[in-house]
């Protein structure tokens, strides 16, 4: 860790003058930017709306919450195309909500990021939308066509019931635990994931075994011990106290740009009221227009200054990526 009066200094400041400037901080210090280095990942939000209502989600998703309207797929197909023109070494493709199954076109959406020969990762809670019929059916083909190259990632807040349906709703956690053994049984040729919150886990060691010990009654194949296939998010309160990033913060902490999740991926989204899509820095910046880079990926390609608390608590200091 730095000493503590090296990244200290903007906390005494009145939080009015940081993450102002998007290229001084409070401190009057040059600010921290990150190229896109290695775009890896690229994410799609399917739309904000959600099954359910969770006090602490970053992106306020809900029933109600359609800031971010539902991408289709010929939308998908258009920024995957741009991609190759532009010779991204595009290893991923990530969809992200809201809710992705409550996307009518999220089956297709995932065929063509599949098709294009990319592996897919799609963050699900595993509920009632994805428990349809005609979902299933298509989860299944997928599953049976390309296996391994489909990953769904699952929220479990928590280990146990109690904490989890204290965020999502009574009854949640085993709402989320039938969607998994369904995609356990039927389709099993894809890989499953979990994430959970740092905030109601404690100790990473104790909260790992806990999810073993889950993952082993239930007959899941999901290694708790791999950072990749059970992630473990640090918290992304805008109005808790965290640093900014400065220039010299890379050399304090000994950490490369090239380690931060805006180096490598792009999320592209589309806003209620926008007639075309458009890509933001990130998946947890999605509103705020500083962040948004344009309506090609050629034009997000542009690097991004870290003038936003998620940048730092999350990203720099969390150590923290939102990709498989």
């Amino acid at each position: 860790m730095p000493p503590d009066d090296a990244l200290a200094s903007p906390l005494a400041l009145p939080a009015r003058g940081r993450f102002q400037d998007p290229d001084v901080t409070a401190t009057g210090e040059a600010r921290a930017s990150v190229a896109l280095s290695d775009p890896r990942t690229l994410w799609f939000n399917t739309g904000t709306l959600c099954n359910i209502d969770c006090p602490s989600c970053y992106i306020e998703s809900s029933p109600k919450n359609d800031r971010l309207v539902y991408m289709t797929r010929a939308e998908v197909e258009r920024f995957l195309e741009e991609a190759r023109a532009l010779d991204w070494p595009l290893r991923e493709v990530g969809f992200t909500g809201g809710e992705p199954f409550m996307n009518p076109e999220m089956i297709g959406m995932a065929e063509a990021a599949l098709e294009a020969g990319h592996e897919v990762l799609i963050l699900t809670n595993a509920m009632r939308p994805m428990m349809r019929p005609s979902v299933q059916a298509g989860i299944a083909d997928l599953a049976t066509r390309f296996g391994a190259r489909l990953t769904f990632r699952v929220s479990l807040d928590h280990h146990a019931a109690p904490a989890h349906d204290a965020e999502r709703g009574a009854g949640a956690f085993a709402a989320s635990l039938e969607g998994m053994r369904w995609l356990r049984d039927h389709a099993p040729g894809a890989r499953l994931a979990v994430a959970g919150r740092a905030f109601m886990l404690g100790r990473e060691a104790e909260a790992r075994a806990g999810y073993a010990a889950l993952f082993a009654r239930e007959g899941l194949a999901i290694d708790a011990a791999d950072p990749g296939a059970c992630v473990i998010f640090p918290e992304m309160d805008e109005a808790a106290p965290t640093p900014e990033i400065t220039t010299a913060c890379w050399g304090i902490l000994g950490l490369s740009p090239d380690a931060v999740m805006c180096a490598s991926a792009r999320m592209v989204v589309r806003r209620k009221g926008s007639a075309r899509a458009s890509v933001a820095a990130c998946t947890l910046i999605p509103y705020d227009p500083a962040f948004d880079l344009g309506e090609t990926l050629d034009a997000a390609s542009a690097p991004v200054k870290l003038n936003h608390p998620h940048c730092s608590k999350f990203c720099v200091l969390g150590g923290a990526s939102c990709s498989g």
